[in-house]
């Protein structure tokens, strides 16, 4: 084990994304699954092992090397798990739920976290930002990373808590483009439905976010003796930004549904519109009607059919009289 064996983990084998040992805050090497206990055990030296969408006999090679426990090595193998932490004897166990925007729907992944003394892994499942980019800023900061594995913790958890705010700025450009247009037209059907699956997705992505802050407090406790007392500012910021995202998104909800609502007002207003509009030309029109109907009567005893001037004295009546109901009720603002 004294020498470095060359080890390129992308092309090897499936499944593996990265497999370091870092020393003083540094990458000496790259280094096989099967080297990964022997390099943690050494002082001062961190193994940072990333993995996406791991085969079981892959886990299981991960789980010989720092002894994980049975119950966690079955929670990365199967996804869909609620945002926790657990204790396992001297390691962590911990879930977080990644968000993406695909296809206008807000689409949900997975990270697992094992740490222990000397080492982390990520286990990622489903659509996710890779962590290449936590890794090559956190390598060009090799003071900070000389610090410990609980340095990786924090920097996953906030790129994963960070990524969240994309996904909310998209929604809420959407979001206001549905406020402007709601109070030109009511909502169509196809308008309804977006803004049930926006409320839906925002509720999916605050039940993914807040359990964080569970997360990171129980981080920040001394029951945790994985974690240096000096990073507990850290992730009591990670939970800052956690309240700011459950902030933006119960805003987003609530304007949703203000939109929802002020759809059904205009969509109110203007069938009581329509509604008094038929209601006007149906009482202007029951004048002509209603004395047609009278003059259409077959008796022979009518007096007014005899009248030299009958027909257009009834019709200037009619006139007369549908011209004012007009004018009321455009008056009225009915018509």
């Amino acid at each position: 084990m004294d020498h470095i064996r060359k080890f390129v983990p992308d092309s090897a084998e499936g499944g593996i994304v990265a497999s370091s040992v870092y020393s003083g805050g540094k990458r000496i090497a790259d280094i096989p699954i099967e080297d990964a206990g022997a390099w943690a055990t050494r002082e001062g030296h961190v193994v940072w092992i990333g993995l996406l969408e791991p085969s079981r006999e892959l886990l299981l090679r991960v789980q010989a090397q720092f002894n994980l426990h049975d119950l966690a090595i079955e929670d990365a193998e199967h996804p869909h798990q609620r945002p926790k932490l657990e204790q396992y004897g001297e390691a962590l166990f911990i879930v977080a739920r990644t968000a993406q925007l695909i296809d206008r729907r807000v689409t949900f992944g997975e990270t697992h976290l094992f740490v222990g003394k000397g080492y982390i892994v990520s286990v990622r499942h489903g659509p996710s930002t890779s962590y290449a980019t936590v890794r090559e800023h956190w390598e060009s900061c090799p003071h900070s990373l000389a610090k410990g594995e609980d340095v990786v913790l924090y920097a996953i958890l906030d790129f994963i808590v960070d990524n969240y705010m994309p996904v909310l700025e998209q929604l809420e450009y959407e979001v206001e483009e549905i406020e402007d247009k709601v109070l030109v037209k009511p909502m169509t059907a196809a308008d309804i439905e977006r803004l049930y699956m926006m409320r839906r997705d925002l509720l999916r992505l605050r039940n993914a976010a807040l359990p964080l802050v569970e997360v990171c407090r129980r981080l920040t406790s001394a029951d945790l003796p994985q974690i240096q007392p000096a990073m507990h500012p850290l992730f009591r910021d990670v939970s800052d930004h956690i309240r700011t995202v459950q902030e933006k998104i119960d805003s987003l909800r609530e304007v949703l549904a203000f939109a929802f609502e002020a759809s059904l007002l205009v969509g109110q207003s203007q069938e009581t519109a329509i509604s008094k509009k038929l209601a006007s030309w149906a009482a202007i029109l029951a004048v002509p009607t209603a004395l047609a109907g009278i003059y259409g009567m077959n008796f022979s005893d009518m007096p007014e059919l005899r009248m030299h001037y009958g027909y257009p004295m009834v019709l200037s009546t009619i006139a007369a009289t549908c011209a004012f109901l007009y004018w009321r009720f455009r008056k009225n603002g009915w018509l």
